[in-house]
């Protein structure tokens, strides 16, 4: 068997000086595009474990403009958590293409897994809790200390103060009383948790990398009329990298199906309660070092 090997590394060798590509395994993903799209062309791609994306033939520079659309030419069967790197397409408010991006396979590509998704929320849930509920004890309700009347003679059940629970104005008995709800959990589990929400939208086609979240003014008509732009959308979630731009926050602060969070603030219950999450470039950046940075124990 070592000798085979060695005999087809030679042969690979020698058709290589003699200028004789050397074959390529074939890719279960490469398929023909339309010829609508592509004139009746071969046009390679590029196959990484079945998530392709459109290069470039060697002749030329950059990738045709006619390529270059926001419709889909084709979906790619994947399994969702390998850990591969993704790449997407990167636009704007007016869907103008800016590019592409690169998404880190550790985090936006993990397993789905439900029940972390599911310890993670109750511990947002638990831990946003005020806590601030209180009733009053026997010693904290007002009234007198003194005895309602005899011990014995009246024919009355014997009691000791007018303030006990079982009076109108008395005293609460095992009433709650402020606290904290909060309940432990790892950072590592909380980290996983974002990891697969992020996977999940990216798995569904929920994720959208826009270069900035730039908006003209602060009308909220033209908030109204990007949201619309957008398929299958009914609550939207913006995440930008730093402070969030006035005019954006005022665009959009009239508007219940649409909230905007830094990437600061990015958490998972946020993610669950839209449908659709957009992100910037920077945010994304952001992210992923997050996601990267040592937990500190």
């Amino acid at each position: 068997m070592r000798a085979l090997v060695r005999r087809a590394a030679s042969l690979l060798r020698v058709g290589a000086a003699a200028g004789v590509p050397s074959p390529r395994p074939p890719c279960p993903s490469q398929r023909r595009l339309p010829d609508a799209v592509g004139r009746g062309k071969n046009i390679p791609t590029f196959c990484s474990s079945g998530y392709s994306t459109l290069i470039a033939p060697s002749n030329e520079v950059v990738i045709p403009p006619e390529l270059l659309s926001s419709q889909t030419v084709w979906t790619p069967e994947r399994k969702i958590g390998q850990y591969e790197d993704l790449v997407a397409r990167v636009t704007n408010f007016h869907n103008e293409d800016k590019g592409y991006m690169v998404l880190d396979g550790d985090v936006f590509d993990v397993p789905i897994r439900k029940d972390i998704v599911h310890r993670v929320v109750r511990w947002q849930l638990a831990k946003r809790q005020q806590g601030t509920h209180s009733t009053k004890t026997i010693s904290e309700v007002s009234g007198t200390g003194r005895k309602p009347y005899n011990q014995k003679g009246t024919g009355r059940a014997r009691h000791g103060t007018l303030r006990g629970p079982q009076f109108r104005g008395g005293a609460t008995m095992h009433g709650p009383k402020p606290r904290s709800h909060a309940i432990k959990l790892q950072k590592k589990v909380r980290r996983l948790g974002l990891k697969i929400a992020l996977s999940a939208r990216t798995a569904e086609g929920k994720l959208l990398v826009f270069e900035d979240l730039e908006v003209p003014s602060h009308k909220t008509k033209n908030i109204v009329s990007y949201i619309r732009q957008m398929d299958n959308t009914k609550k939207v979630l913006l995440v930008d990298g730093d402070d969030i731009d006035k005019k954006l926050k005022l665009a959009t602060q009239n508007l219940h199906y649409v909230n905007v969070l830094p990437s600061i603030g990015l958490n998972v219950y946020s993610i669950l309660q839209h449908d659709t999450l957009v992100m910037t470039r920077d945010a994304v950046n952001r992210i992923v070092e997050r996601m990267h940075t040592p937990i500190n124990r």
